[in-house]
């Protein structure tokens, strides 16, 4: 055995851009890693894609914490709980999740928050953030910031953020139903002794009236409240404990009166309440050194949701379209990271064992007979699940001076989520695809399993970086819509015909079919000279189905993001060019269209007042061009100067200034 590198080879920290004006979505920071992309589902509901794969198949986590979404069609996502003036850094897993992550299939992002930290001296210091943005084409600003005490064994600290935005501007108009709004505000606190601390932390989530256009409702309300506490640190000369406890509370409330344009009339008036509760628990014991150890631990994630779909103009009109849905997970895992001559190595393996159930739905008395209908056909079912996933991970890598060659190999596993198994209402809850298409559950739904190769390396040197992949990965029961019978457009089922009434002739049943991914993604940062910086992404995923000749549905195009910036003592100044390819691959099967490919540039600037102080500003859409990103929604408001059921454009041209302060 030899020693080992300390840096974490599988993770990779993105930070808040200046290149770019701050989105109020951090999902969006997210997007700009190597192989990502971003799934514009609405201000705050946007999504990231991970090498052609996105929903729950990319864990979310903020602050290091699982939950789960309360929005039946994901319109709260993991990321919409990161305010972006508040983040600290994002961190994403490269390529495939460590074991000790949990169960997650397409890759993992976590952001983090902006915390009080500890000091070197006995004594109490004050600390804070501040940070602001205006931005033009929506006429939005963000303020947010922290506000803390610290010393070397005690930690305090406040946060707090505000963000509005009105419908944005693009080169054909206003998007419109496109606004928003967002409080967070939250305390935490810490307490060292030695080398290990103690930790609490709260935040409570605010997110009131927002558009969301892809959906055939808005966001009245998301009120979230998170806790978590534990312990992190040595307990013994290189044995170190991580332990957390965390509980998740998301009330919901979304319609298409409050913001939509125009309103419902009163028979299709809709307001649908919903609820998710998360318990979590986690202890990992590590013997080692960070470079160099053996971990093992466990965790346990227990999920209740509710969903209530009512008409506001009629009170005898409700249907339980989740009723009382449940999932008890727990997981065990062991990690080792060592070295055998030359080659480095992190090998880890995880079991999960998940208990999914549901309950008997309750309807009003005006629910017409087709939904009952299926609903004592759920309730006579068996509703009850349990199975066992196994995930497997070798990651291998040579450090060889300037270059670093490595390959990974795993084996992941993905559960059904709760609406792909018990969604037994004909809805367009799909957990944010937004397409239109209507969607019914599947209580034979089998787990994913992925079977997942890469290959790449890092060259790293004063004047350049540059770190390729290319990578493999075939999906066994990847789960996605198909028709519910073989004679599609042919109203004779009771599924169809609720789907009917509702404008889908042809819904969709979540279905387990046989898939692949495959591609090729870097990221680069190049220094000719002294003061000139280089860098960017570049990526191209293609994912097809392998059971039938077809293409597998929203897969982000080729896509490249190129920034070239000249650095001073105090000015910083520079471009940005983000360019996507044409996507005709598409699905035929679930009737998805084609698009166009575009180029877009932007100009920024950055002044350093002094240590503590910045100023930066830019233009983005430099040149007002109309485009539609691939992975974007399709409009639902019928007052934009967005045609019902195209694509939601890209912002148009617009000015952004920001200031950021610390000390």
């Amino acid at each position: 055995m030899t020693g080992t590198q300390s840096r974490d080879i599988s993770q990779d920290g993105v930070e808040k851009p200046e290149q770019i004006a701050t989105p109020a979505d951090a999902a969006a920071i997210a997007a700009r890693t190597a192989g990502g992309a971003l799934v514009g589902n609405g201000a705050l509901s946007g999504q990231l894609s991970y090498r052609g794969l996105a929903g729950e198949r990319v864990l979310g986590r903020v602050n290091g914490q699982r939950f789960a979404s309360g929005g039946p069609n994901a319109m709260d996502p993991p990321l919409h709980y990161a305010p972006s003036v508040l983040v600290e850094r994002i961190e994403v897993a490269r390529g495939v999740a460590p074991v000790s992550q949990g169960p997650s299939l397409a890759g993992a992002v976590n952001a983090r928050l902006a915390e009080a930290e500890f000091t070197d001296e006995a004594r109490f210091s004050a600390q804070g953030r501040f940070s602001a943005q205006y931005r033009s084409v929506d006429d939005s600003y963000a303020v947010g910031g922290l506000a803390g005490i610290a010393s070397d064994q005690w930690r305090f600290g406040l946060i707090a953020s505000r963000e509005q935005g009105s419908d944005y501007d693009f080169p054909g108009g206003t998007a419109g139903g496109t606004s928003f709004e967002r409080n967070l505000y939250g305390a935490h606190a810490g307490f060292r002794s030695g080398p290990g601390e103690i930790f609490v932390e709260y935040r409570r989530s605010e997110t009131d009236p927002t558009g969301n256009p892809p959906f055939a409702l808005d966001i009245v309300y998301f009120n979230t409240d998170f806790v978590q506490a534990g312990f992190r640190g040595e307990v013994a000369d290189g044995v170190h404990l991580d332990m957390r406890l965390g509980h998740v509370a998301v009330r919901h409330l979304m319609d298409n009166q409050t913001t939509r344009a125009p309103a419902a009339p009163p028979m299709q008036a809709r307001a649908t309440f919903a609820e998710a509760d998360t318990n979590t628990a986690e202890v990992a014991l590590r013997f080692g050194s960070d470079g160099s150890y053996f971990a093992i631990g466990g965790d346990a994630e227990l999920t209740d949701k509710f969903v209530r779909i009512t008409n506001p103009a009629n009170p005898a009109f409700f249907i339980d379209a989740q009723p009382d849905v449940k999932s008890e997970r727990v997981g065990a895992f062991a990690q080792w990271r060592g070295a055998l001559s030359a080659i480095e190595f992190e090998l880890g393996t995880r079991i999960d064992r998940t208990d999914q159930t549901a309950g008997i739905p309750a309807l009003g008395s005006a629910v017409p007979m087709g939904p009952r209908g299926l609903a004592a056909a759920f309730a006579a079912s068996d509703r009850d699940y349990s199975t066992t996933t196994i995930d497997a991970v070798a990651r291998f890598w040579i450090p060889a001076g300037d270059v670093t060659p490595r390959v990974t190999l795993a084996r992941k596993e993905r559960v059904p989520s709760l609406l792909e198994r018990f969604g037994w209402l004909p809805t367009e809850a799909s957990f944010g695809l937004a397409d239109g298409n209507i969607y019914v559950g599947n209580l034979a739904l089998d787990p994913e399993t992925a079977w997942i190769a890469e290959i790449g390396f890092d060259w790293e040197t004063d004047a350049v970086t540059l770190r390729p992949t290319i990578f493999y990965r075939g999906v066994d029961g990847f789960i996605q819509g198909t028709p519910v019978d073989d004679t599609v457009g042919v109203i004779d089922s009771p599924i169809e015909m609720i789907a009917a009434m509702n404008g889908d002739t042809t819904p969709l049943r979540f279905s387990n079919v046989d898939a692949e991914l495959y591609g090729a993604d870097l990221d680069f940062v190049i220094r000719p000279v002294d003061r000139i910086e280089l860098s960017g992404t570049a990526s191209l995923v293609r994912g097809k189905r392998r059971d039938i000749d077809d293409d597998l549905y929203r897969v982000a195009p080729a896509n490249l993001r190129l920034a070239a910036a000249w650095t001073g003592d105090r000015l910083s100044l520079g471009a940005e060019m983000i360019a996507a390819a044409s996507q005709d691959n598409v699905s035929r099967s679930n009737d998805e269209q084609p698009s166009d490919g575009y180029v877009v540039f932007g100009l920024f600037g950055r002044l350093a007042v002094n240590e503590l102080l910045a100023l930066e500003a830019g233009v983005e859409n430099l040149f007002n061009a109309e485009y539609q990103p691939h992975l974007a929604g399709r409009s639902r408001v019928g007052i934009s100067d967005v045609p019902t059921g195209e694509r939601l454009p890209g912002a148009g041209q617009g000015g952004w200034v920001s200031i950021s302060a610390r000390f």
